[in-house]
């Protein structure tokens, strides 16, 4: 990918800013695709229900309510999200394994890392409209992340 989220903010003022400081753990700096999203909280049984289906290029926006308590997702979940075609995730919470997600052809942006795991009951809303560092994730709504942060459709 070519673009950079300052030339393309440059072109189209209408996108909006994350203003959060996420961190970049995947192998894929810059990465972008249509918003599909997940709100839950320290539970990542439909994260990992989630990006173990087909992601046709879409980037998975999941909002665990800035927890630094327990991670979201880990490698094996991520090896999951690049073998079925996943752009990226951008988690609002942290995940787990770190060193390994780095290593996978995958855009993640996370607050940070834990090792804790987190509950697997599925607990959770998917698909429904996120709010978050100042960015409303509608699904659907193109997201273009890289170095400089992360831009959504309005």
């Amino acid at each position: 990918m070519t673009f950079t989220t300052c030339d393309l903010y440059d072109d189209d003022e209408t996108l909006q800013s994350v203003s959060l400081q996420l961190q970049n753990l995947g192998g894929r700096a810059r990465f972008s695709g249509p918003v599909r999203t997940i709100r839950c909280h320290r539970d990542n049984g439909l994260v990992k229900q989630t990006l173990n289906g087909p992601g046709d290029g879409a980037v998975l926006v999941v909002d665990g309510g800035g927890s630094l308590e327990s991670a979201l997702m880990g490698d094996m979940i991520a090896a999951a999200a690049v073998a079925n075609g996943w752009a990226g995730v951008v988690i609002h919470g942290v995940i787990r394994d770190r060193v390994d997600v780095a290593g996978l052809d995958l855009g993640v942006k996370a607050l940070g890392s834990n090792p804790r795991k987190s509950a697997k009951d599925g607990a959770g809303e998917l698909d429904v409209v996120l709010d978050f560092g100042g960015v409303r994730f509608r699904p659907g709504a193109m997201l273009h992340s890289d170095e400089d942060g992360i831009l959504v459709e309005a």
